[in-house]
């Protein structure tokens, strides 16, 4: 399933890719997130996060690796994910445009694979809980970039 969007953030493209790649700071926004571990400082990263799909709760234990950093411009993840009998892959790309001073487009996509007893279950709710879960994410991720930049204004 492949997902995408984009979001205006009021910050500097350097301020976004350097948020971007911080996972405790986009660990405050990530929904269902249980616990992060760093494995390896600004290129892999471990997440324990339980999602509902329907009424069926599922917990993963996540690595995520940045593949390509090309600050401040472009940035490639993936992720793999384990729980009993399902497993998710993720591939994510995120590119960023300066649009104003200080102002930068966040453009995003992710391909996610999902297989294993609930991928029945996810393909038929996976649109729109990741559309909703996408949209609180980035929302979460805005505001926190915004209120750090306005306190050092």
């Amino acid at each position: 399933m492949k997902f995408d969007g984009t979001v205006t953030i009021a910050a500097s493209r350097e301020k976004v890719f350097s948020s971007l790649i911080d996972p405790n700071l986009v660990s405050q926004c990530a929904p269902g997130l249980k616990s992060l571990e760093i494995l390896e400082p600004g290129k892999r990263f471990k997440i324990v996060v339980s999602l509902g799909f329907g009424s069926v709760a599922i917990t993963f234990d996540v690595e995520v690796e940045f593949t390509q950093l090309n600050p401040p411009d472009y940035a490639s993840l993936k992720a793999h994910g384990k729980a009993p009998g399902n497993a998710v892959d993720v591939v994510s790309e995120m590119h960023l445009t300066e649009v104003a001073p200080n102002k930068t487009e966040l453009a995003w996509s992710a391909d996610v694979a999902l297989v294993g007893s609930v991928a029945g279950l996810a393909n038929r709710v996976m649109g729109g809980l990741t559309k909703k879960l996408s949209a609180n994410f980035f929302d979460c991720f805005r505001q926190k970039i915004e209120e750090s930049t306005s306190v050092l204004a």
